[in-house]
Parts: structure tokens; sequence; C-alpha cells
């Protein structure tokens, strides 16, 4: 079967298709059948509801993100060679178990802090908000990539220069993303307490794709959990999350959800009068604004 793929998508994020495929038709299915029973008290869609309109968007988005993400590798793969190759003070063996025991860790620890960085630096947030940017909250949600990865393959550069073989580094990245999908769901509820402490659950990542102030920028793990408990982002699940950004795009267009925020961006460095505002508005968190012009928005609204 891999004969059939290029080289570059030889890779278990790819090779998982069929399965993302087969939890996104079951799921479709429960939602069609169980849709006149669980109406909501607050007017809000059914718990894992699609939309076909918001699925057919997670799914153009992800079809895309196959062939930017394999670009990305590519690229990347010259980078890590040769750190691999002339930096790493060593070179772990690809056949041993403990490698991958190691580099899968080590790559969940640079994700969360990846993660984290794209929540609260502006000019990455552009480039992860397209992933929140649905109201809903089901395997399509999944799917609703980011076309550009270059800061993940910049995060982990430091794996190869410590002498993790270039092809772990990719697959145990693939392996991350694989794993992520399943947690993208309302129809698992909180799983036992062992679980829910060590690994990243659908109550957690719910938590992390809620836009209500107690849920906003919270864990970020990505296959555990562990991280946001040590750095103090961990936020657990106490009512049902309102999905999406705070302030929804109100498009389905795929190239908007993309691109938007790098617009909203470029209007605010432009208007910016002074370099450090630019700065602040680039390298700052999202929302952040000058506080001469803070000031003033909350003296007219006073």
């Amino acid at each position: 079967m891999l004969d059939f793929l290029p080289a570059a998508m030889r890779e278990p994020t790819v090779l998982a298709i069929p399965f993302f495929v087969i939890m996104l038709g079951l799921e479709y299915f429960a939602a069609a059948k169980l849709e006149h029973d669980e109406k909501t008290d607050d007017g809000r869609h059914e718990r894992g509801a699609y939309d076909s309109k918001d699925t057919k968007a997670s799914l153009w988005m992800g079809f895309v993100s196959i062939f930017t993400s394999a670009f990305g590798k590519f690229i990347a793969l010259f980078g890590y060679s040769a750190l691999y190759t002339y930096v790493a003070p060593w070179q772990l063996p690809i056949g041993a178990w403990y490698t991958w025991v190691i580099a899968f860790v080590a790559l969940d620890f640079l994700f969360y802090w990846e993660h984290r960085t794209a929540h609260r630096v502006r000019l990455v947030w552009a480039t992860h908000q397209a992933h929140h940017s649905s109201e809903y909250f089901n395997f399509s949600t999944a799917l609703r990539q980011k076309w550009n990865n270059s800061l993940s393959m910049i995060m982990w550069a430091p794996l190869t220069a410590l002498g993790f073989p270039p092809a772990v580094v990719f697959a145990c990245y693939s392996l991350n993303l694989v794993y992520q999908f399943w947690i993208h769901t309302e129809r698992v509820e909180k799983l036992p307490r062992p679980i829910e402490f060590v690994m990243n659950t659908p109550s957690h990542h719910r938590v992390h794709h809620g836009s209500d102030p107690e849920y906003l920028d919270r864990n970020y793990g990505g296959t555990l959990i562990i991280w946001d408990r040590l750095f103090g982002s961990f936020q657990p699940e106490l009512f049902r999350p309102h999905y999406g950004l705070t302030k929804p795009v109100g498009t389905f267009n795929i190239w908007k959800l993309q691109t938007h925020e790098y617009v909203n961006l470029a209007h605010d460095v432009a208007g910016a009068p002074r370099v450090r505002d630019k700065l602040g508005y680039i390298f700052g968190p999202p929302g952040w604004e000058p506080a001469a012009l803070k000031e003033q928005r909350e003296k007219l609204a006073a």
C-alpha cells in the first residue's frame, strides 16, 4: 500500500485517514439519530451536532493541510538532517525502543510550548486561530487544520540537534496529531480519574476550544495533560463550553478562515504610529492594544 503514496506522504496522519473517515461517519450518524432527543435549553445546537457547511469547510482545510504540511516537512528535512549529522553530540539508533519513547515525550513537551505560544503571540495566533474557528466540536473539527506549520518545524529542530533521527521526529509529531483526533468530540464524557490526570482527553480538550472567559488559553497539552498541571494552565471542565473564536469570522470561506487574522494584524500594524506599538501588535497576545488607545476606548465606553 505504501508504494502508492509519494515518500513524503508515507506517515501516520495520512495512513490514519481511513480511521478518521470511519470515526467521523459514526459520529455523524449518531448526531443524526439523536438530533431530536438532545435539544438544548439555551437555543444552541445539540451536543456533537454537525452542520454541512461547517463540516465541508473543516474537511477542505484538512485536505489542503496535507500538502502544505508535506511541503513544510520537505523543507525542514534539510535543516534537520544537517543538525542530526553535524551538530548532534550523538546519534540515537532509530531501531531502539527508548529512542521512540523519549522522542515522543520530548516532542509532546515541546508541543505544549509551541501550542501555548500559538495562543499568546498574535503573529502565531494568526495561523492557529483557523483551528478554533468552528462553533461546532466534533471529529470534523479535528481536521480543521492550519496551513502554515513553520513554527512547528522550528520547535522540533532541537530534537534532531540532540541526536533524534529526523524520521523519528516527524513520525512522533504525526502520532501526536493522530492521538488528538479522537479528543475532538462531545460524545465522550469524563474518563476514569487516573486517565484524566495524565492524558489529554475529550473533556480537557473541550475546555481548550471554549471561548468562555473561564476556558480561554487553557489545556494546551497534545497527548499528555501533565504539562498543563505543571505549568499552571490546566482548567477542568465545569460546564459545556461555547465553541469558536471570541469574535466569530462569520464565514465558511476557507481562505478567509485561514487569512483574516493576518489581514487584521497588518491593518493594526500599519495604523500604529510607533515602532513599539507595531511590535506589540505582532508579538503581544491576541487582543493587545497600546495603553493610550485602551484608555481612550475605556473613556468613550464610560
